[in-house]
């Protein structure tokens, strides 16, 4: 049985790290929440361009995305910071959203009601303070692999990706749930042209239908915008890279789901409802930052983002490993990129000892091992799906 070194949470889930997650509720709290995570030891703030003046689907969309990031188990406390209460979206709404599905410990505090910017950042800052001290007392404990949830993602995909990095993150995702662990996959849009590739691995028909309907949902609101989906899939670094159609790329980002049973379909930042091991399906954007996002919300732990052509991408609050199969691409971005497996195309490695490397990797890095971006303090991928417009 495979281990990594945790944090184990009261409800029973293990974190990769032990953040103290400052948590801006509305666009008015961003400069606090970066100001009290600038000076308290071990906090990171997730700050966003929302939270007020929506329509009420994304609205709930945006409470969704801010508690199950909150409820993710690599943050061990949370302070949340808004201004406007705005209905169904206070920080009190956020609180007991990750107190009563988590039980770890929430502060609030609102801007307006504390006397204004001063004296909200006081208060932010001694709650913050005692939440560091008392994160600073837990300490890893060593749990199966049966307690991580995995991320993957691609993106800058070239021709290396469906052929060395996307397989090989597969084949780390088998092992992965060959332990009892689970895999999400999001980014139903890169899943054009592969619908049946993947309702044949589906355990129910129920999970088959979603799958199919997901694509073509996602296609239909492209279509309502005027344009054809395919007028920006694949994206001008695809093209670059060699891929030519929506299709060929699909057939490449599919490859990094492995091929183990899908599980369950959830929708965009939906937190999986059972531990049964497997794969799950998200809806979801190509967007990356989005894609991210909403796999740190659903509560994995750990994320592989397969770059052809490199990239920096990394979550807040979610380790996000960075891996290619271009040589040329590594030697370039090597500073943010963690794994070369180009190898694979030159014969000097099997997949199934570039999914091993990955595999390796991701323990490593639950472990404790910091990314390269996490080590840059390179944290710049945080976005909230939209439903709507701004009104």
């Amino acid at each position: 049985m495979t281990e990594f070194w945790g944090y184990v949470r009261a409800d029973g889930s293990v974190g990769a790290r032990n953040h103290l997650l400052i948590l801006s509720g509305t666009v008015y709290a961003n400069d606090i929440c970066e100001r009290v995570a600038d000076h308290i030891a071990g906090a990171v703030a997730i700050t966003h361009p929302l939270g007020r003046c929506q329509v009420r689907p994304d609205l709930r969309m945006t409470r969704r995305f801010l508690a199950n990031t909150g409820m993710n188990p690599n943050v061990g406390a949370v302070v949340v910071i808004d201004h406007f209460r705005e209905e169904g979206m206070t920080a009190e709404d956020l609180a007991h959203d990750i107190q009563t599905a988590t039980g770890k410990p929430v502060a609030t505090v609102n801007i307006r009601a504390a006397g204004g910017l001063i004296a909200a950042t006081q208060q932010a800052l001694y709650y913050a303070a005692d939440f560091a001290r008392m994160l600073s007392d837990q300490r890893r404990e060593p749990v199966p692999l049966s307690k991580l949830l995995f991320g993957v993602e691609c993106g800058t995909s070239d021709t290396t990706s469906g052929l060395a990095s996307n397989p090989a993150t597969g084949i780390c995702s088998d092992l992965i749930i060959a332990e009892g662990g689970r895999t999400i996959m999001a980014e139903c849009t890169e899943w054009m042209g592969c619908e049946e590739w993947l309702t044949g691995r589906a355990v129910s028909p129920e999970i088959a239908a979603r799958i199919v309907a997901g694509v073509k949902d996602m296609e239909n609101r492209a279509l309502a915008s005027g344009e054809d989906i395919r007028g920006s899939q694949p994206t001008g670094d695809n093209i670059v890279g060699g891929l030519t159609t929506i299709e060929e790329k699909s057939m490449g980002a599919c490859k990094k789901s492995g091929s183990a049973p899908i599980v369950g379909y959830l929708e965009i930042a939906e937190r999986p409802a059972t531990a049964t091991p497997g794969l799950y399906v998200m809806y979801g954007p190509g967007h990356g930052a989005e894609s991210i996002s909403s796999m740190a919300a659903a509560g994995c732990q750990v994320l592989v983002f397969n770059a052809g052509g490199g990239h920096t991408s990394s979550h807040p609050i979610m380790p996000t490993i960075k891996i290619t199969g271009n040589a040329t691409s590594y030697a370039l971005m090597k500073d943010t990129v963690e794994l070369d497996v180009s190898g694979v195309l030159r014969d000097e490695i099997t997949l199934e000892q570039a999914g091993r490397m990955v595999f390796d990797e991701v323990v490593a890095v639950a472990s404790g091992r910091l990314t390269k971006s996490e080590a840059l303090k390179a944290h710049n991928s945080f976005a909230i799906h939209r439903v709507g417009v701004s009104i």
